[in-house]
């Protein structure tokens, strides 16, 4: 297994840790998707996840941003749904449109690799520049180093496009 392959695993780890947080501190915030994305967590706890998928796409859909997150998780991970790098490129954007910062890493991980999108090192400093911004703890540092790591691939002159690019960005409102 290759170091890079091995930083992703470890990524993987870090992220499910992360939509497990999320998913217990949300359901704790959310009153009004009540029951249903309760069930959801408790339904993705189990491993349940037609169940999961089934009552977290509605509300992805309606515009909740953490929902659309998960729904892009399960999308890259094949969890209830078949694995498809471009549905959950789709759900990140939505999710990272709305601020959430690790979809924001999760879409500068699928420009990097060209996964889900066309390899765009660029676009991948931006989702990272802004994820380290808006992250805390190890999620900044892995931000941070992915950054790094794409701006080595960088002429100066795209490194500084592509923090302008960051700098211009601004999480979008959910219109219907």
């Amino acid at each position: 297994m290759g170091v890079r392959e091995r930083e992703r695993k470890g990524l993987y780890r870090y992220l499910t840790f992360g939509l497990l947080t999320l998913l217990f501190s949300t359901s704790l915030a959310v009153g009004v998707f009540g029951g249903q994305f309760e069930d959801a967590v408790a339904a993705y706890d189990r491993g349940d996840y037609a169940t999961a998928i089934r009552l977290i796409k509605p509300l992805a859909e309606e515009g909740n941003a953490e929902t659309r997150f998960i729904l892009g998780l399960m999308y890259d991970n094949g969890r209830g749904v078949a694995q498809d790098h471009a549905m959950a490129v789709k759900w990140y954007r939505k999710a990272a449109e709305q601020g959430i910062a690790k979809a924001q890493f999760n879409l500068g991980v699928s420009y990097e690799d060209g996964q889900g999108v066309p390899q765009n090192y660029m676009l991948a400093y931006m989702w990272f520049d802004l994820a380290s911004s808006a992250l805390e703890g190890e999620g900044r540092e892995r931000a941070i180093k992915n950054r790094n790591t794409v701006a080595s691939k960088l002429t100066l002159e795209q490194i500084a496009d592509a923090q302008l690019l960051a700098r211009e960005w601004k999480p979008k409102e959910e219109v219907r």
